[in-house]
């Protein structure tokens, strides 16, 4: 039906964009969180933080790793996935094939029948990071981005709390 891609920095805004898309379709909401369970309290924290800020008549689904599958399972609803930074970091941990992943998933996202509002993280803005990871990791990400702008229908870019429209009809 209808891809959107949601891009920006931390804290820029980008999920509250997504949830304000969301309520706007006037369609039952699937919130596809891909956090993966981690030991951290102020992680903790922060997702349930989340949950709260979130309508308690969405559906959230928690998945950091099947996402493809998962897109492809709901009907006509409109899906949040939030975010593709931590499901890229879950695909990377568990040694997963990044470009098969990246492939399936825009795949998904091109048969799926629903809305569905993809936020992400731009990472590439900053300094070149010292580790090998840490630079395979950003590496990825920008081609995983790349590869969701190139299939979605809308593209924002947000800064500040303020959406820039980069692809698509205002």
């Amino acid at each position: 039906m209808s891809v959107t891609l949601i891009l920006g920095g931390a804290r820029s805004g980008k999920s509250k964009r997504a949830e304000d898309l969301a309520k706007a379709s006037g369609k039952k909401v699937v919130y596809i969180a891909t956090s993966s369970k981690m030991n951290d309290e102020e992680w903790r924290l922060r997702v349930e933080q989340h949950k709260q800020q979130r309508p308690s008549a969405w559906q959230t689904v928690e998945e950091d790793l099947l996402l493809s599958e998962t897109i492809q399972q709901q009907g006509d609803v409109c899906i949040i996935v939030d975010c593709l930074t931590l499901w890229l970091s879950n695909v990377m941990y568990a040694g997963l094939d990044i470009e098969k992943s990246t492939q399936d998933l825009c795949a998904a996202l091109q048969l799926s029948a629903c809305e569905v509002i993809v936020v992400s993280n731009e990472v590439g803005m900053g300094l070149v990071p010292e580790s090998k990871l840490s630079r395979a990791f950003r590496d990825a990400q920008g081609r995983l981005n790349q590869a969701v702008a190139h299939v979605a229908n809308h593209v924002e870019f947000v800064v500040a709390g303020l959406p820039l429209l980069i692809k698509g009809k205002g």
